[in-house]
């Protein structure tokens, strides 16, 4: 039986996806944080900033929250005149 996807919810979605966003991008940011922390620095500066490690978690919230819901509501709009996305149901004997 074929199905289609007809509504993507748009802050559901984008706050998921966010959310995933940020949390992948501590893979990264932990690492890099210490090894620039140790790296050496020029004499004027104290370092890497803090300040910047903390921002990029909420850049990629922010930027993957508003992708995302940009993409549904884009997705729910085209619906009307595309259809949605197509899938394959069957009952699986166990």
């Amino acid at each position: 039986m074929k199905r289609q996807i007809k509504h993507l919810s748009p802050h559901q979605n984008g706050k998921v996806f966010g959310v995933l966003m940020a949390t992948t991008s501590l893979v990264f940011l932990v690492p890099m944080f210490a090894i620039f922390s140790i790296m050496p620095t020029p004499l004027d500066h104290g370092g890497p900033p803090l300040l910047i490690f903390l921002l990029f978690p909420i850049m990629y919230f922010v930027m993957g929250y508003c992708m995302v819901a940009a993409a549904c509501a884009i997705y729910n709009f085209t619906f009307k005149y595309l259809g949605g996305i197509e899938y394959e149901v069957s009952e699986g004997d166990s």
